[in-house]
């Protein structure tokens, strides 16, 4: 980092929210780190430090601005468009693998021994494992705190924290006041706490422009019917969380996401965060993306008219890969009805007290069991859900989000019925890839005639090289040219109707 500190300096003198999450600024005359977009007085240069993560600011002993609230940026976008073992690990660590498993089954699962892995993350990241997991704790409790009316010990114990004594030390180090003090200024500043009736109320902060129509629409019209839904103007979803089942509602307001969440333990409410930030691309940097996408001479007029577009993902990519499967050669709707029929008979029961929701999609493992005969799918599609599914159980194939993508692509391929169509969709939208790109998808071949590009398979995969590294997003814009239901929001009108 210290080759850019002149530029990042500048980026802090002129409160350049983009970059934000990307780094921190750290303050010796006060022992306090922010974001560079912070309102506050800038400090001399002299006084500045600058640090890849929080984590490494509060390693460093620094504390966190009450002003800007650095913790809580958006996540960085290295950690979402990299598959190297840097970026699996802190996506591992964002689902809360080392609170679970600890430092060392975070290691394992990536095959490296803890002190490979810690080396590697001090290198890049300033901190290890065991530090970058506890600045989420820090962050989780302090959202939790401000937010809700929680009880000081549930929010401890949700937060990860394996003591009340650890959680008010941490609190204390990380904000310099106590979890009480922390409610009191919050209560102080007008904020509403929202856990009432079970539910956890929180907001998920994402990098502007963001452009919510493809989004919520794609995910709104391939909703399976028990396990997803469309209310008032909210995506609903059930979860398979670690210690038990929930429930997410998200809602695209002004500036953020409204998620709610009904937890059977509060304990998942970090891996249930990092699922719905997953599930809405909400980490991307849609800028990045921009500055290629709209340079190009047919695809930029429609990037530059609707930026900010997201990769509509799934939460749980072992679902998603399911859900590819059973989408093959059928529309979005037929494959939506196939998800619900297959909840309906395998999943898991879900209790929701608003209704609407009952069901959670079948892991893998139950699928493999599946009869053939009783799948509602020709014969060969049955055989290739059954083989995927068997795969995804028995590890052969990992989609989550320590996968690594080359070698998912590798394992996916070798499973009996899955293409290269399958592949790219799943790398897509359940590994995450911001480069997939189903060259040879229908909407996409389309799209690309509708805008005059190059529309067989092997000449637009010719032209999309010039969309590297970004070809998931150029993939939103050439489905966002047809007039479908998945590129709107439920409720809207298309520009034509009503005149």
């Amino acid at each position: 980092m210290a080759e850019n500190e002149e530029r990042l300096a500048a980026a802090v003198a002129g409160r350049d929210a983009r970059f934000d999450g990307w780094v921190f600024l750290a303050v010796t005359s006060t022992g306090i780190y922010c974001r560079p977009s912070c309102p506050a007085v800038k400090p001399k240069r002299a006084h500045m430090r600058f640090y890849a993560s929080a984590a490494a600011a509060q390693e460093a002993g620094y504390r966190a601005c009450k002003r800007c609230r650095p913790d809580a940026a958006p996540g960085s976008p290295a950690w979402d468009w990299r598959s190297d073992v840097t970026s699996r690990a802190m996506r591992l660590i964002g689902e809360g693998v080392v609170d679970r498993e600890g430092a060392a089954g975070l290691a394992a699962r990536l095959g490296y021994s803890l002190r490979q892995l810690e080396r590697l993350l001090i290198a890049e990241v300033g901190a290890g494992p065991a530090a970058l997991a506890r600045a989420q704790r820090a962050q989780c409790a302090r959202v939790l705190i401000e937010s809700t009316d929680m009880p000081m010990g549930r929010v401890a114990f949700a937060a990860g924290f394996a003591s009340i004594r650890a959680f008010n030390r941490v609190v204390a180090e990380v904000y310099a006041c106590s979890p009480t003090e922390l409610r009191r200024k919050a209560a102080a500043r007008g904020a509403a706490a929202c856990s009432t009736g079970g539910v956890i109320g929180l907001r998920l902060a994402y990098r502007e422009p963001f452009e919510p129509s493809n989004l919520f629409g794609h995910l709104a019209a391939a909703a399976a019917s028990g396990v997803e839904e469309w209310r008032q103007g909210a995506y609903r979803r059930t979860l398979s969380l670690p210690h038990g089942p929930g429930i997410a509602s998200l809602r695209p307001a002004e500036g953020y996401i409204e998620c709610r969440l009904r937890l059977a333990d509060v304990r998942d409410v970090i891996a249930a965060v990092a699922r719905c930030r997953r599930a809405l691309d909400l980490d991307a940097d849609p800028l990045a993306a921009a500055e290629v996408l709209e340079a190009d001479p047919l695809l930029g007029p429609s990037a530059r008219k609707t930026p900010g577009r997201r990769v509509p993902r799934k939460a749980d990519g072992e679902e998603y890969a399911l859900r590819a499967v059973i989408g093959q050669q059928v529309s979005t709707a037929a494959a939506a009805t196939i998800a619900a029929r297959l909840a309906e008979r395998y999943g898991e029961a879900v209790a929701d007290p608003e209704g609407g929701l009952g069901r959670l999609f079948p892991a893998p493992a139950r699928i493999a069991e599946i009869d053939p005969a009783e799948l509602p799918m020709p014969a060969r599609r049955a055989r290739t859900l059954l083989a995927l599914a068997s795969a995804l159980a028995e590890g052969r194939v990992e989609v989550g989000p320590g996968a690594d993508w080359e070698q998912s692509r590798a394992d996916l391929a070798r499973v009996p019925g899955v293409g290269p169509w399958t592949v790219e969709m799943i790398a897509m939208r359940a590994l995450g890839d911001p480069d997939a790109f189903p060259a040879g998808d229908l909407g996409v071949v389309r799209g690309a005639e509708r805008l005059g590009l190059a529309s067989s398979p092997k000449a637009l995969a010719a032209a999309a090289e010039a969309w590297r590294p970004w070809r998931a997003y150029a993939t939103q814009y050439l489905w966002a040219s047809d007039d479908h239901p998945t590129n709107r929001l439920p409720g809207e009108q298309r520009e034509d109707e009503g005149r």
